[in-house]
């Protein structure tokens, strides 16, 4: 922790004082100068205040023995047993890391009757998988699950955690780091590790307008959730190699203050980061019925429509269908934007796309950046003749149909 000391005996001229800070932090209280809560802690009154007046002084921190936490931890995100996504990409990520510091990789599997998914994860290059298999956590409760997930970070020591940012992760992974009074660094979209284990996070910062670098060398575990579709899944390996273990709670740790009394379940949709082919609609288009347009190519393409804030803030999308860092994160094998300008709030949810294609009539657009192929022309002459030539059949694949439009 660091803090400014003001030396009041080497005060001459209190008014002057006052006047170098530009967030009018400094009052004179009972013939004291004191700091108040304006203060931003970026320390001009130190560079420029008189020599001996102001001391930048900062705590000595504790240092960690960074033997003792040794690994990387997966929490497994699940329904029923059903393994979601962002945990295999999640594996395959703390396998690369794993790699570089040649420690072992734990997965975390809460639940009930789970067993048979325990089994599965021993494919993906698991070295051991945590089991805590209960009938009191049929229901994610964030009570027990916090205690069973504590309990394996108390007993094994990871010296990194790492959770999908899912519903369920985001409610648990703060819980649980805040018992460890340790840091979280959440929607990572970057991650790397040091030879010492220390953590390398990297994710969007201030409105996704500059890339924040984040790292924790003083405390262990070091915690980090990631959106699904940001890393790739290992292969499958025909052979599991792996041990399971099964671990336990005591029935007072099982407690919860939160009484699950029906499940009902919501229709499934497939949803926009399960798409292969997705369309995006950016500023460009002029009014809601304009949409049809588009929707009508990512028809013909078997695809997904989606599109850009300012769509939403509009009301003419559903706000499940935004593209972004306020949004989804997709990785289709196609993504078509139209009149998107390519602001780094959607290129972060987009841009781990295998195929970008841009249509714009800005030649500075920015989108033009990270596409594969862009597209100079107005959408609504692009789109009406991409439609067409793919209503009648003329081309085998879009990119053909794509390629024939801007001949």
């Amino acid at each position: 922790m660091a803090r400014i000391i003001i030396h009041q005996e080497a005060i001459t001229d209190a008014a002057a004082l006052k006047a170098i800070c530009p967030f009018n932090a400094l009052d004179t209280v009972n013939g004291y100068l004191e700091i108040n809560a304006g203060c931003k802690m970026c320390k001009l009154c130190v560079k420029k205040g008189p020599a001996g007046v102001f001391e930048w002084v900062e705590d000595e921190r504790p240092a960690i023995d960074k033997s003792l936490w040794q690994g990387i931890a997966v929490y497994v995100d699940h329904l029923e047993g059903r393994i979601h996504p962002v945990t295999l990409e999640l594996l395959g990520k703390a396998r690369e890391l794993a790699g570089k510091i040649h420690q072992p990789i734990h997965a975390v599997f809460i639940g009930s009757g789970i067993r048979a998914g325990a089994e599965e994860l021993l494919h993906y290059g698991v070295d051991q998988v945590h089991v805590y298999d209960d009938p009191a956590l049929k229901h994610f409760r964030i009570e027990p699950y916090t205690a069973a997930f504590a309990d394996f970070i108390t007993a094994v020591k990871p010296a990194i955690v790492l959770v999908g940012g899912t519903t369920i992760g985001r409610s648990l992974a703060p819980r649980t780091a805040a018992r460890f009074r340790t840091g979280l660094t959440a929607d990572c979209t970057f991650l790397d590790v040091q030879p010492n284990t220390d953590l390398d996070q990297i994710r969007p910062a201030f409105g996704g307008n500059i890339m924040a670098h984040i790292f924790t060398p003083n405390h262990r575990p070091q915690f980090a959730t990631v959106r699904y579709q940001i890393f790739s899944a290992p292969p499958r390996t025909e052979r599991g190699q792996g041990v399971i273990h099964t671990r336990s709670l005591a029935p007072e740790a099982l407690k919860s203050g939160i009484q699950v009394l029906d499940v009902r379940r919501k229709e499934t949709t497939k949803g926009l980061e399960d798409a292969e082919v997705i369309v995006v609609a950016g500023r460009a288009v002029k009014k809601a019925a304009d949409l049809a347009m588009v929707e009508r190519l990512a028809q013909l393409l078997n695809g997904k429509v989606a599109a850009t804030r300012p769509m939403i803030e509009a009301g003419w999308v559903d706000a499940r269908q935004q593209i972004g860092l306020s949004g989804r994160t997709v990785k289709p094998r196609l993504i078509i934007t139209c009149g998107v300008s390519g602001a780094i709030q959607f290129v972060a949810g987009m841009n781990n796309a295998d195929c970008i294609v841009a249509i714009n009539s800005d030649p500075k657009a920015t989108i033009f950046n990270v596409a594969h192929y862009g597209i100079l022309g107005d959408i609504y002459e692009v789109l009406p003749a991409l439609i067409q030539r793919l209503e009648t059949g003329h081309d085998a694949t879009p990119m053909e149909a794509l390629a024939a439009v801007t001949a």
